[in-house]
């Protein structure tokens, strides 16, 4: 499996604490896949924490890790999301959400103990995590006639290819499941066998 056929991320909710000069900092890190899943684990900390001075966040989405988002929620500027998303993409992480609450001990940090503070729960939630790798997947619908289903066969049980359904006849088509690498390389065959067809359309009709 290439390398670029997969990303990493968290299967469980972990936490994490840091207390520095009176303040407590409560990290709390989410397995998450869109960012409706983001807002309702939001409300639900902020719900269960709705003493607390701050409720700071920061998530990254896709299997690239293309879309991210920080937040300080009151706290000064870049000192308190920021680093908590630097700890995020330090550990090569995605389709995770990492909420950091903090209760105000009376004494001010100043940015960089805030910093220091807020990286220090997020990276003490991570490394309780499990992380895990998962492979990328999308799927592909194929049609072809009888008598290149050999060849298609044979390419499915040397790659390790996932069938989701198949459909045999005169044309036959089937959709598969398959890693990036694995899709680019069906379309390759696909090319340069002009019998065999990828369907634009991935559902059984």
């Amino acid at each position: 499996m290439k390398e670029n056929d997969s990303y990493y991320t968290i299967s469980n909710v972990s936490e994490g604490t840091y207390k520095e000069k009176g303040s407590k900092f409560l990290a709390f890190a989410f397995p998450v896949e869109t960012e409706e899943e983001i807002d309702l684990q939001r409300t639900a900390i902020k719900k269960k924490h709705h003493d607390a001075r701050h409720c700071v966040y920061a998530f990254r989405l896709g299997s690239k890790g293309e879309r991210m988002h920080a937040s300080d929620d009151g706290e000064p500027a870049h000192s308190s999301g920021p680093p908590v998303l630097g700890k995020i993409r330090s550990y090569d992480l995605t389709n995770i959400l990492v909420i950091v609450v903090r209760y105000f001990g009376g004494t001010k940090l100043g940015i960089p103990g805030l910093i220091r503070a807020y990286g220090s729960a997020a990276e003490d939630a991570l490394q309780k995590a499990q992380i895990i790798k998962k492979i990328k997947k999308k799927d592909l619908q194929l049609q072809f006639p009888y008598e290149e289903a050999h060849t298609i066969m044979q390419w499915i049980k040397a790659q390790n290819a996932e069938i989701i359904w198949q459909e045999w006849d005169s044309d036959c088509r089937m959709q598969l499941l398959l890693s990036e690498s694995q899709y680019k390389k069906i379309k390759e065959i696909a090319l340069h066998k002009g019998q065999i067809k990828i369907l634009p359309d991935n559902s059984p009709k």
